[in-house]
């Protein structure tokens, strides 16, 4: 009789760990795996994302609207681009006040108006995030507000150093450069402008930047023999300049791609599908580990932990329009990884997908989460 209740103790109790497992994540560890869902259920990446949210929303700063350092300027577009995206992925509405609340409150931070200030790629990710925030909500101000920051952009649209392209910054006395994510991003603002507003003459006036960039960009020597993006244009000779070949960081892999499915989508030229699909298969078996998770060339700053994530967003945007299975294992394999070997407490993710975790803050969480999201868009 003893050993009997003994064993029917010790299987209540076994029967009680695994209710407890099931039902009560360790968020304080240092290693979350125990806890976390089986990796074959397709709603795993939405719960690991959501997990990776609460985590970001940590970092925000709800007087200003930013996140805190060493997240910047740009970054915090990024982050606000990454709670649309995980809101329309999960059909959440919780943080779509937050995104009111940085439209009001951040257009104005570092002294700048209307979002924009003196480097045109740090305005040019505002105005993505605006457009996206549009999408999903409908507000007309977002719209709006990324039609402000690019007439803005247009200003420095030059044709006298390179034969075209928009200037890096604004300063051409220090600054004076042509380089890729700038133009991609002009790129990308300009046809989704292009899709979205309703006037004729605009939609045409958009449609004419975008054509405009994509023809002056695509022939500038910043596209490489092996269909990767250098970072921007050599000018010493402005009327023949050439590419400083450069690092190709994993971001102007990506917004490339982003631009070129929304350009589609408004001009319908398969042409820039099957140029987007080159690129993305490029940076996809060229900038890679062994074992397939995307990696960042050396250097590049503080900054550099932000720029893989954006390449898997923009995956996901040609993947709408374009889909394909290779995508969705990319995403996946790249979504694994950073769950399984970069991840620190808490469910902070670091910069090295491949792992180790080093460290976390709010930009190296923005770019995780955007390969988590995007593992969620393809399911």
């Amino acid at each position: 009789m003893l050993k009997k209740i003994r064993n029917q103790f010790a299987l209540l109790c076994g029967l009680t760990i695994l209710v407890m497992m099931a039902f009560c994540p360790n968020t304080a560890s240092s290693s979350t795996e125990a806890a976390a869902p089986a990796t074959n259920d397709p709603s795993n990446y939405s719960q690991r994302a959501t997990y990776g949210i609460e985590r970001l929303q940590s970092w925000y700063l709800q007087d200003t609207g930013l996140y805190q350092k060493p997240t910047d300027w740009w970054n915090s577009a990024n982050a606000i681009t990454v709670l649309v995206d995980y809101s329309r992925a999960t059909h959440s509405t919780q943080y779509l006040s937050t995104v009111a609340n940085t439209f009001g409150k951040a257009s104005k931070a570092y002294g700048v108006v209307n979002f924009s200030n003196d480097s045109n790629d740090d305005e040019g990710w505002w105005a993505l995030a605006w457009i996206d925030a549009y999408d999903l909500t409908k507000t007309p101000g977002y719209l709006a507000m990324a039609q402000t920051i690019f007439a803005d952009m247009t200003t420095q649209w030059d044709t006298t150093t390179c034969g075209g392209g928009v200037w890096w910054s604004k300063d051409l006395k220090h600054s004076a450069y042509k380089n890729a994510v700038t133009n991609e991003l002009f790129l990308e603002i300009a046809a989704s402008l292009a899709n979205r507003v309703t006037d004729r003459t605009r939609k045409a006036e958009y449609l004419s930047w975008a054509q405009k960039e994509w023809k002056w960009f695509s022939a500038s020597g910043m596209i490489n023999s092996d269909n990767l993006v250098n970072d921007g244009l050599n000018a010493t000779n402005p009327a023949a300049c050439t590419s400083n070949k450069q690092a190709t960081w994993t971001y102007n892999q990506g917004v490339v791609l982003g631009g070129l499915a929304e350009l589609y989508k408004a001009d319908h030229d398969a042409s820039l599908l099957s140029k987007a699909e080159t690129m993305a298969d490029a940076t996809m078996t060229k900038m890679v580990t062994a074992t397939g998770v995307l990696e960042e060339p050396r250097g590049g700053g503080p900054d550099l932990p932000q720029f893989k994530g954006i390449f898997l967003r923009n995956l996901v945007r040609l993947n709408r329009v374009a889909t394909r299975t290779k995508y969705k294992t990319f995403a996946d394999t790249n979504a694994e990884s950073i769950w399984r070997n970069d991840q620190g407490a808490n469910y902070q993710f670091g910069d090295q997908w491949q792992g180790p975790f080093d460290s976390g803050d709010g930009t190296r969480q923005t770019s995780a989460l955007d390969a988590l999201i995007a593992a969620v868009e393809m399911q």
